[in-house]
């Protein structure tokens, strides 16, 4: 009977520290990406959840801040500026990490339909900032990013 109590703690236990680094794992999470003038402090979001939700309702972000999109293959991803209330620059890059295709300024959507930004080129990854911030740091098409 000692032994069926230990036993069921132990499992008990593995299966609190299971569920509490998947939880962990599904938050949004920080990361540094830089390309070779610059770096920004990035949220992930590599959920379908995270990536449907993006910046939207944000009021404002900093000047070195972003959110990078993580799809789990390299397609051809369109966005759009619905529900977003601020400017944005974005950034889409394949999966060498190399910026394929940039779409600047581009403004918070104020009438419905809100129109598509498409990419010319497949992406794996799309970073989106402040708009003007691509243009103010020299970040072009061809540059490679690196995650920190």
């Amino acid at each position: 009977m000692k032994k069926l109590l230990i036993i069921s703690i132990l499992l008990a236990t593995v299966i609190i520290i299971v569920v509490t680094v998947f939880l962990l794992r599904c938050d949004e999470k920080i990361s540094r990406i830089c390309f070779s003038n610059y770096c920004f402090n990035a949220e992930i979001a590599n959920t379908p959840k995270t990536r449907e939700k993006g910046l939207m309702f944000r009021e404002n972000i900093e000047q070195n801040e972003g959110m990078l999109f993580i799809f789990p293959e390299e397609d051809i991803y369109s966005f759009w500026m619905k529900d977003t209330l601020i400017s944005l620059d974005i950034i889409w890059l394949n999966s060498n990490k190399e910026i394929v295709f940039i779409s600047r300024n581009n403004q918070p959507c104020a009438d419905e339909p809100c129109s598509f930004i498409n990419p010319e080129t497949k992406a794996k990854y799309v970073l989106e900032i402040n708009a003007g911030i691509a243009q103010e740091t020299k970040i072009s098409v061809g540059d490679k990013m690196e995650l920190k």
